[in-house]
């Protein structure tokens, strides 16, 4: 029997987690896909900061001023993102939490925050105040009400370990996208890899064993007094970014284009070409948005399987 292509979709981290899979049989995929989600969930349930009690933000009230022992996916994450703070001096950086928040209540309201209040989100923000210990798989914070936000890599994490899910059920032929991740498996039958369609390309791109990224500000933003403030926090400014911006990365998996498509948006182009020469095989493409007439961004969204 040959096999057939099968589509689920749910809803993960707040966004459509849409899974393609090849199998040769429809329970086959159906026991796959329900393994994979469930990997999904497990990982929501360590990783999210809108869940009160969620590994992250247990965490983010324990460790002050002292060694928290995590679980290893949570710690790989964090070590991964702390890592590439260290490389990038900030430009990423996942204690931007404060930051991110006060962002939420700006979109909320349609105001900024006043500067008295950024100023306290940003002095308890700042990849300088966390600190990992390998050999305790612990984490330590520096100072109070720190918060941190997993947004700019959990998801392409998730899709790695989804996919690694779905593999170990024998379907290597698959596909997992959250919002602005995609990471696939080995291609469809009889096919160069899975098509991607890219709104600012003509050609798309067929993807293998590896991930795309786009991160930009364009779909989730708030404008005040005629700017437009991005949901990507600039550490650097403690403001949502300015620029509209498109950022993609190609890479061989999803929490290395994941971080670095939000590492890239912060940095703009064309210092986001530095990521190449961080990360080997990687791809960063960094664009300015153009819109149409009715002010719809023509090169804003994601990429979509086709």
């Amino acid at each position: 029997m040959g096999l057939q292509r099968y589509e689920f979709n749910q809803i993960r981290m707040g966004v459509d987690t849409p899974i393609v899979v090849y199998a040769a049989r429809e329970e086959q995929a159906v026991r796959a896909c329900r393994a994979a989600y469930s990997r999904i969930t497990a990982l929501e349930e360590r990783m999210s900061d809108y869940r009160a009690d969620s590994e992250l933000n247990l965490l983010c009230q324990r460790a002050v001023g002292r060694w928290v022992k995590v679980s290893p996916e949570l710690f790989y994450v964090l070590w991964r993102a702390q890592k590439l703070a260290q490389q990038t001096d900030g430009a990423f950086d996942v204690t931007v939490g404060p930051l991110v928040r006060l962002w939420r209540e700006a979109r909320r309201t349609g105001k900024l925050p006043d500067t008295a209040i950024l100023s306290d989100a940003k002095a308890r923000s700042g990849y300088r105040l966390m600190e990992l210990s390998l050999r305790r798989r612990a984490v330590r914070l520096k100072t109070e009400r720190m918060q941190l936000d997993l947004g700019g890599i959990a998801k392409g994490y998730a899709c790695d370990c989804a996919l690694r899910e779905l593999r170990k059920h024998g379907l290597p032929r698959a596909l997992i996208q959250m919002g602005g991740e995609i990471v696939a498996g080995d291609a469809p039958p009889n096919a160069p890899g899975w098509k991607i369609d890219l709104p600012d390309s003509p050609h798309g791109l067929f993807l293998k064993n590896g991930a795309v990224s786009t991160s930009g500000s364009t779909e989730q933003y708030v404008e005040i007094d005629g700017v437009r403030y991005a949901h990507i926090i600039d550490p650097r400014t403690g403001l949502g970014l300015t620029q509209l911006i498109l950022a993609r990365v190609r890479a061989r998996d999803g929490i290395t284009a994941d971080s670095l498509a939000t590492t890239a948006a912060v940095l703009g182009d064309p210092d986001a070409k530095r990521l190449e020469r961080l990360y080997k095989g990687v791809q960063v493409t960094v664009s300015q948005v153009c819109f149409n007439h009715s002010g719809q961004p023509l090169n804003g969204s994601h990429g979509r399987l086709t």
